[in-house]
C-alpha cells in the first residue's frame, strides 16, 4: 500500500540520521579519551556506550514491520483426489430408497415408537386368537427391525392369560426380532384391558403410537405427537396428527 510504504521509507531516514549523530559522538569521545586518559573518562564513556545501544534496541524495536505476503496456495498433485464432502446416503437398487430411508422420513424424527401387535404384527385378529397361537407376519420383520434400530421401540398387547402372552414372546423370537439387540423381551408389554394399553402408551410417552382400535386413537390423540390406525376401512373424520393405512408395511412403503 502506498501509505505503508512511505511510512516506511521515513522510518529507515530517520534511524539512519540517528546513526550518523551517534558516530560522531562517539568520534568525538574517543578522541576526548585518548586526550584526557583518566578513570571518569572511560566512566562517562561506558556509560554512554550502554545508553547508544539501548537507545539503537529502542529505534530498531520501534521501526513498523514489512507485512508479509501471505502464501500462495499449495497446487494439489496430479492425480491427487480432493477433500471428501458429505455425500447423500445411497438409495436402493433402480434409484428406490431403503426400508432405513423410508423409516426415517415417516417418522420424522420421533424417537420413541409404540405398537400393538394384533392385526399390526402378527396374523391374529383378536386375543381369542392369540390363546391358540402367534404367527408373526413376514413382510413385516425388516421393517420392525429397522424401526428398532431407528428409535425407543416399544410392542404391547392385550392379552386374556399367559398362555397368550409366551405364544406372543415365542413368535417374535422365533421370527428373530430379539436378535439385533433394538427390540428385547423386556419392551414386549401386555395387559389385560383397552385401558390399560392407553395408559402404556401414556406413560411411555411415546411419539409415535401404531393401533388397530380407533377408540384408542381417538383417545390419544391430544396427547402424542403422530398416530398410525391400521385398518382396511376408512377411519372417518382422524385428527390431523393420525394416518390412516391398511396394513404397516404399504404405510412404510
Amino acid at each position: 500500500m502506498p501509505g505503508l510504504a512511505a511510512a516506511e521509507l521515513d522510518a529507515v531516514s530517520l534511524v539512519r540520521r540517528v546513526a550518523r549523530a551517534l558516530n560522531r559522538r562517539i568520534s568525538d569521545l574517543v578522541a576526548l579519551l585518548f586526550r584526557h586518559k583518566s578513570a571518569g573518562s572511560f566512566g562517562a564513556v561506558a556509560g554512554f556506550a550502554i545508553a547508544v545501544v539501548f537507545a539503537w534496541k529502542f529505534l530498531r524495536s520501534s521501526s513498523p514491520a514489512r507485512p508479509r505476503r501471505p502464501a500462495a496456495p499449495k497446487r494439489p498433485l496430479a492425480g491427487s483426489a480432493a477433500p471428501a464432502t458429505d455425500a447423500a446416503e445411497p438409495v436402493g437398487d433402480s434409484g428406490k430408497l431403503t426400508t432405513r430411508q423410508i423409516v426415517a422420513r415417516r417418522l420424522s424424527g420421533c424417537r420413541r415408537v409404540t405398537c400393538q401387535l394384533i392385526g399390526v404384527v402378527f396374523e391374529e385378529k383378536s386375543p381369542e386368537e392369540l390363546q391358540k397361537q402367534a404367527t408373526v407376519r413376514p413382510s413385516v420383520v425388516e421393517l420392525l427391525l429397522e424401526i428398532s434400530k431407528y428409535c425407543d421401540f416399544y410392542l404391547m398387547e392385550t392379552v386374556l392369560d399367559d398362555k397368550s402372552e409366551e405364544n406372543a414372546l415365542t413368535a417374535l423370537e422365533s421370527a428373530g426380532l430379539f436378535r439385533t439387540g433394538g427390540l428385547i423381551k423386556e419392551k414386549v408389554l401386555f395387559c389385560s384391558s383397552e385401558v390399560g394399553r392407553t395408559s402404556f402408551v401414556r406413560q411411555l410417552e411415546s411419539d409415535f403410537h401404531i393401533d388397530t382400535n380407533l377408540e384408542i386413537i381417538s383417545q390419544l390423540s391430544r396427547f402424542i405427537r403422530c398416530q398410525l390406525f391400521v385398518s382396511s376401512v376408512e377411519g372417518g373424520q382422524l385428527s390431523a396428527n393420525v394416518f390412516n393405512s391398511p396394513s404397516l408395511e404399504h404405510f412404510f412403503s
